[in-house]
């Protein structure tokens, strides 16, 4: 049996990885995002110069702000695989998890710039000014970018399922919103190019719609993020399924008082097993320890489990709810 933990962003399978692989994986993939991302960037706010593209220079931005989020993600990563400390018992995993939150962050500010300027220029339309038809040198620099940051996304969420990372999940979906505005520039400055005129304002105007999508997933990053650093519990499936598995192993009657919470990308939890009364303090701790050995081999070695044994009253020598270790 293993405990699957639900996330909106990323599905973890707490697969053990050594701290240093890890770490090593997540620096390189994030190091690729770097190197994509600068030239982007510098691609892109020249093709938004020259194309005169409202939409292409936001989009640009974008990859600007990807940048920073690389490197936010990267500090993140190598702070959280610290050991722990006198000062830091837990370990420092809720970095990683910070990082993600920064994540987030940045991506509210950056639709929040898409979207302010966008409208103006929507406005000025509706106004009475013109706007001239972008260049198509804009429309090439999209759909480079489309194909380049929705591959980087596809690797980089690969590597967060196998690292159980929220912080590189989040990353993840900071490549991919790029490569949503960028959809939204290539129809927007596609369509402006080919109908000229008056519906040059679709270039803005597609900055303005992409930067709901950036909203979204912005919000749903935070959301998730901020709510594990307020000590959130596991899902309930999670948690039906560690007290499935704490059940049915040989010789606990019960459990009750399950608290879950994640630090960084582990597990922590703290349950009451109830055994047999007639039991000696050896055998109680031979119970409570292989209801820990299967809390690791479910949800991770890394993991931080506290089991605190009471006697069954009512239970009877020899009549225990059995069950088969795995």
């Amino acid at each position: 049996m293993s405990c699957g933990i639900r996330n909106e962003i990323v599905e973890n399978d707490f697969s053990e990885a050594g701290n240093n692989s890890r770490l090593s994986r997540a620096v390189r993939v994030t190091k690729l995002a770097v190197f994509v991302n600068v030239s982007l960037t510098i691609f892109k706010f020249a093709a938004g110069v020259l194309g005169g593209s409202a939409a292409m220079v936001a989009d640009a931005v974008h990859s600007l702000s990807d940048l920073l989020t690389d490197f936010a993600v990267i500090l993140g990563f190598q702070a959280a695989e610290k050991p722990e400390d006198s000062t830091h018992n837990y370990g420092h995993g809720k970095i990683e998890t910070l990082a993600a939150v920064f994540v987030g962050l940045m991506l509210f500010a950056v639709g929040f710039e898409i979207f302010l300027s966008g409208l103006q220029k929507v406005l000025s339309v509706a106004g009475g000014a013109e706007l001239s038809a972008p260049g198509w040198i804009a429309f090439a620099a999209a759909v480079i970018s489309i194909f380049s940051k929705e591959g980087m996304y596809r690797y980089t969420i690969k590597c967060a399922r196998d690292l159980g990372s929220n912080a590189l999940a989040a990353n993840a979906w900071h490549q991919r919103s790029d490569a949503f505005s960028s959809v939204g520039t290539a129809l927007g400055t596609g369509g402006a190019i080919l109908l000229g005129g008056s519906w040059a304002v679709l270039d803005p105007l597609a900055a303005v719609v992409l930067s709901f999508f950036i909203f979204k997933v912005a919000g749903e990053i935070f959301y998730k993020n901020i709510n594990e650093l307020l000590e959130a519990s596991l899902d309930p499936e999670t948690c039906c399924k560690i007290e499935g598995l704490i059940r049915s192993t040989d010789g606990v009657v019960d459990c009750h008082k399950l608290k879950t919470r994640k630090i960084g990308n582990v597990v922590a939890a703290d349950v009451h097993i109830e055994v047999d009364c007639k039991l000696n303090i050896v055998e109680a701790h031979d119970i409570s320890t292989r209801v820990e050995k299967r809390l690791r081999k479910a949800c991770g070695n890394n993991g931080y489990f506290s089991i605190h044994v009471e006697p069954f009253p009512d239970s009877v020598h020899g009549m225990f709810h059995q069950g088969t270790d795995q």
